[in-house]
Formats: C-alpha cells, sequence, structure tokens
C-alpha cells in the first residue's frame, strides 16, 4: 500500500503504482532507538539486497508519537545510507508513531469503486483519532476470497498532513527522491509473502514486532492484514525494569539485558501476576476509543515463569524483567483472543523487531500462547549481497531490518 493519495510531494506518480515502476529502491525505517536503511534491486525478477545499514537515531529527535525533527532524522539517514554503499536516490519510507499513522481493518458492504471511496471519506471522518484534522488517506481493497459474500475486507490508513511532511522532509534531507510513503503492518506482509510463499497458504499468522517503545501485534491471512494493532511498550520497558529493580542506571541495564538477560527454560514456578486467576475476555475491544492499555484480563492466567538456571543468564536480570514479560505476554493473548472471538484463529506466531531478540523469548512465547513461536527471517527468499555488511552479520540482525526491507520489497508488490 503505497498511501497513493498521500501528497508524497511532485514526485509522486500516479495511483498506488507509483512504485512499481522501479526496478530498485531503499526502504527507510525510522525507529525512536535505531535508523534502518536497506537497498533493494531486482535481479531477474527477483529482490536482491545490496546495501543494509543501521545507525542510532539522534536523541529527542523521534518518539512514540512520530518524527520530531525531520532535519536532523534526515542527515542521520543520509549518514547511514553513506555509511552502507546505499547508490538508490528513490526510496521508501514507513510513517510510524500514534500522532503520525492510524492503520485499521474494516469490513463494509460490497460496491463498486466510486461507491466505496465515497464510503471510506465518511470511515476516515468518522475514525480520525488525531487533533489535526487536515488529514490525508488510503484504502485498499482485498480480493474477494468467497464469490458469494456480500461485504469486503478493507485496509485503511489515515495520517495527519504534517506528519506526512515529515517524512518526506527526512528523505529529502538525507539527498534522496521520495517515491512513496508506507505503513509499517503491510512492509510486513511483504516479507512474510516474500519469505515464506506458500508455507503460509491459508493460514493465520500473528506476527508481534517489538520496537524501542512501542509493540505491534499484527495478525495476517494468507499475507492479507486482518487486525493492526499497536501497543505502547517495547525494548525500553524491559531495560526500564532492570534499572529501577536493580539500581543501575539505563545505560548499564541496557549492557545487563544483552549480555545477561536470558528466559530461562525448565520446571515452572508461580509467576508475578498482575490479573485475577481464571479471570475471562469478556468483550474486550483493543480498538476501541477508550480502551486502555491494562483493561480486561486474558483468558487464561499469564505465563508461569520458568524457575531453572539460564544457561549463562542472570536470573537476576530476567526476574527484574518478568512482570514486563508478563504484560507483555498478556497483550499478545488480548490480541490473539479478540480475533478469535471475531471469528478468526491464529495458526503460527513470528517475533520480529529489535527487542524480540532477548534471548529465550520465542520459546517462552510458545509456551505461554500454546502456539508455534519463530523469530522471523526477513532475509528469507532473498539474495544478500549488502555491500558492508557479510551475510552472517545480516543473518544475525534480521530482525531490526524487518520494516526497512518490507519498505524496499514494495516495488515488487
Amino acid at each position: 500500500m503505497a498511501v497513493p493519495r498521500f501528497n508524497v510531494a511532485q514526485e509522486r506518480a500516479n495511483e498506488s503504482l507509483m512504485a512499481k515502476r522501479y526496478s530498485s529502491v531503499v526502504g527507510i525505517d525510522v525507529g525512536s532507538h535505531t535508523i534502518k536503511v536497506a537497498e533493494i534491486r531486482s535481479q531477474g525478477g527477483r529482490p536482491a539486497i545490496t546495501a543494509l545499514g543501521i545507525i542510532p537515531t539522534p536523541m529527542n529527535t523521534v518518539d512514540q508519537t512520530g518524527i520530531l525533527d525531520p532535519e536532523n532524522v534526515g542527515a542521520a539517514v543520509r549518514q547511514a545510507c553513506a555509511e552502507s554503499g546505499v547508490g538508490i536516490a528513490e526510496s521508501i519510507l514507513s510513517l510510524a508513531g500514534q500522532q503520525s499513522i492510524l492503520v485499521r481493518t474494516l469490513e463494509v458492504p460490497r460496491m463498486n469503486e466510486t461507491e466505496l471511496r465515497q464510503h471510506m471519506d465518511w470511515e476516515v471522518q468518522r475514525n480520525i483519532p488525531f487533533s489535526e484534522s487536515d488529514v490525508e488517506q488510503d484504502f485498499k481493497a482485498y480480493p474477494a476470497t468467497d464469490a458469494a459474500s456480500q461485504n469486503l475486507d478493507v485496509v485503511m490508513a489515515i495520517s495527519p498532513r504534517s506528519a506526512i511532511e515529515n517524512a518526506v522532509g527526512v528523505i529529502k534531507k538525507a539527498g534522496k527522491k521520495p517515491v512513496a510513503l508506507d505503513v509499517e503492518p503491510l512492509a510486513i506482509a511483504r516479507v512474510l509473502s516474500t519469505a515464506y510463499a506458500g508455507d503460509i497458504n491459508g493460514q493465520s499468522i500473528c506476527v508481534v514486532e517489538i520496537g524501542h517503545r512501542t509493540t505491534a501485534i499484527n495478525i495476517y491471512k494468507d499475507g492479507q492484514l486482518m487486525m493492526p494493532r499497536q501497543v505502547p511498550m517495547g525494548g525500553e520497558m524491559f531495560t526500564r525494569e532492570i534499572s529501577e529493580r536493580l539500581g543501575v542506571s539505563m545505560d548499564e541495564a541496557e549492557r545487563l539485558k544483552i549480555e545477561q538477560g536470558e528466559i530461562p527454560s525448565g520446571p515452572a514456578a508461580p509467576a508475578y501476576n498482575p490479573f485475577d486467576a481464571g479471570a475471562t475476555m469478556a468483550a474486550y475491544n483493543p480498538f476501541a476509543e477508550d480502551a486502555a492499555p491494562a483493561a480486561p484480563e486474558p483468558t487464561e492466567e499469564v505465563a508461569p515463569v520458568p524457575a531453572a538456571s539460564t544457561g549463562g543468564g542472570d536470573m537476576r536480570v530476567y526476574q527484574a524483567m518478568a512482570p514486563a514479560l508478563d504484560e507483555l505476554v498478556a497483550e499478545i493473548r488480548r490480541s490473539v483472543d479478540y480475533h478469535r472471538g471475531k471469528g478468526g484463529d491464529v495458526d503460527r506466531l513470528f517475533l520480529t523487531g529489535g527487542g524480540s531478540k532477548l534471548r529465550g523469548l520465542a520459546p517462552f512465547l510458545g509456551s505461554a500462547m500454546g502456539l508455534n513461536v519463530q523469530m522471523l527471517e526477513s532475509l528469507r527468499g532473498i539474495n544478500v549481497q549488502a555491500k558492508t555488511m557479510d551475510g552472517n552479520m545480516a543473518e544475525s540482525m534480521q530482525a531490526d531490518f524487518s520494516v526497512a526491507v518490507g519498505n524496499a520489497l514494495h516495488i515488487f508488490f
């Protein structure tokens, strides 16, 4: 979804095919902690990564609401491109942040294109969550899987014009050419479709992308986005718990998390649980306007804390992180339960994002959720020829690059 109705400067081409006319592009992912770039070229009709770069985000330039300082962020993107050997000007950046983008999926009555556009204009006015009323919107109707169905599944994106201008400003300050703006859930959908192709046909997949300050919980069916959700927690939450509970600085807590943080496996012991045992889900809607992050309890108790040795990790670090882990499990379960309550299901769960690299997290969540949980292989199915990063390093960091790669894969969809 290229957000074709967004005013992406004068470089914008016609309708949603605007990025497809390019055979190479740079995908840019601006996070509150790091900035990632991925250069992808078409080689024989298949994607090849020819550059990967990552750089710390300048302080106080990006937060959970979006980009605050386009000039300094643009300079950082320029640096990341230069250091990684990016040689392409055409770029796609994904909008992110609570005050920068809203992505929702809707089921609407089947109608023709003109009627649908009019209906979506009404939906936009009904769903605007921003204080700024000057917004741009785009939508995409999915092909009907049931010819007899009277309804259409539609994914909708709304963004304040100021957020769009900031995103375009970042690309231009980086010395690049904006060819499209995108949204993170659809970038991840492209990674899924490229990496797993026929492996996920007919399956419902939950992808949990753990960023620095936010976590996206998105559910897909046959590679199509069915339910997007974002919660205000991320890797920084684990670091803060370590800092506060062990009485160390945030820098030291981050070091401990990386070097000593490991979720143990083994026999279970009672967990830290802020919820009442046996509480039920009721009719919780995580997308309701007044939904609070700590609202209704999941259908099961929060996952038990394993008591075995961490085999190299520091148990004190794990115990400090335990409440945050329980909160993460509860939020994932809320989303999955809500989706199931609407008649859907979840067959597998993938983890990605920088915060997902916590050792032992995948098996811990698998046990907690009763699902097959794996790390998302965002470089799978792509020929990696990065100029300044060898294949082993790229593979070890692929959780960081999922969105940037997904943005660049736009030219193949």
